[in-house]
C-alpha cells in the first residue's frame, strides 16, 4: 500500500461517506455517549471533524446545542442544509480543528470515528488537537474519542477486513510502522449492484495511533483524566485484542 502525502487529510473526503456500512449505526453510538458521559438536555457539545454531521445532528435532534467543525467544504454544506430542513439548534463551522479558538465553553468535547485525531502531519500537529479539546471544555467538561488502538495494530497488523451494510460492501486494508506508530488504512466501499472496477494503485491514510497508556499522559499534561475506557459501543471493556479504543475523560 502506497502512503498518501502528510496533508492527505485536507483533500480526501466526499459525501460518498454516507454509504459506509458503519454509518448505519449513529443512534446507537449516540445513545451510548450520552448515557456513558451522563448528558443533559440543552448541554453545549463540540464535534471536531464533525464530518456531515451524523452525530452532531442526531444530538441536536435530542435537545443539545452543537457546533461542529469540520474542514471540509462539502461536508459542512450538508450538514448545515440538513440542520435547517429539521429546524435544530446545531451551528457548523469550515475550519482546520487547530485554528478553533473556544474558551472554556462546552460541556462536552467529541471525537468520534478517529476525530482527526493522529491525522496530522507530525506528533507536535497532532496534540495541537488535545490543546484545542481542553481549552474548549468548561471545568468539569466531558471528552470522549473514539479512535482505534496502537496495542492491536502491533498486535494483529496487517490485516484485511469487510463489513457488510444494507446498502453497500466496506472493504478495509491496514498495515502498520511500529517505529512511528503510523498505521495506513486503504478502504473501498463498493455500493450493491454497482460495477467493480479494480483499482491501479492502493493508497493508504497514514494515521498515528496511540495506547491507553500514551493517551493518559497527553490528557494529565492538559488538566485531564481518562475515567474509562471501552472496545465498542456497548460497553466492552477496552482490550489490546479489539481494534476500537474509546476513551471517556474530564477536565478537572
Amino acid at each position: 500500500m502506497i502512503a498518501k502525502e502528510s496533508d492527505w487529510y485536507k483533500k480526501i473526503w466526499s459525501l460518498d461517506i454516507k454509504n459506509q456500512s458503519w454509518v448505519e449505526d449513529t443512534r446507537q453510538q449516540t445513545d451510548f455517549i450520552i448515557d456513558t458521559l451522563g448528558l443533559r438536555e440543552s448541554q453545549r457539545i463540540l464535534d471536531l471533524a464533525c464530518g456531515f454531521g451524523r452525530h452532531s445532528l442526531e444530538l441536536a435532534r435530542r435537545g443539545f446545542q452543537v457546533v461542529g467543525a469540520d474542514i471540509t467544504n462539502d461536508y459542512i454544506t450538508d450538514a448545515e442544509n440538513a440542520a435547517k430542513a429539521e429546524g435544530l439548534n446545531a451551528q457548523f463551522i469550515l475550519s482546520d480543528i487547530r485554528d478553533l479558538t473556544f474558551d472554556q465553553e462546552f460541556d462536552a468535547v467529541l471525537n468520534l470515528a478517529d476525530g482527526a485525531i493522529g491525522y496530522l502531519e507530525n506528533d507536535n500537529e497532532n496534540l495541537k488537537i488535545f490543546d484545542v479539546i481542553a481549552k474548549a471544555l468548561k471545568p468539569g467538561g466531558k471528552h470522549f474519542m473514539d479512535i482505534c488502538n496502537a496495542e492491536y495494530a502491533e498486535l494483529y497488523f496487517p490485516s484485511t477486513s469487510w463489513e457488510a451494510g444494507e446498502n453497500a460492501l466496506s472493504l478495509s486494508r491496514f498495515e502498520w510502522n511500529r517505529e512511528t506508530k503510523i498505521m495506513l488504512y486503504g478502504g473501498k466501499t463498493i455500493t450493491y449492484g454497482d460495477p467493480l472496477v479494480k483499482p491501479e494503485n492502493f493508497f493508504g491514510d497514514p494515521i498515528r495511533l496511540y495506547t491507553h497508556k500514551e493517551l493518559e499522559g497527553i490528557l494529565k499534561e492538559r488538566n485531564m483524566v481518562v475515567k474509562q475506557t471501552y472496545s465498542n459501543y456497548y460497553g466492552k471493556a477496552e482490550t489490546p485484542k479489539e481494534l476500537q479504543l474509546m476513551v471517556y475523560s474530564i477536565k478537572l
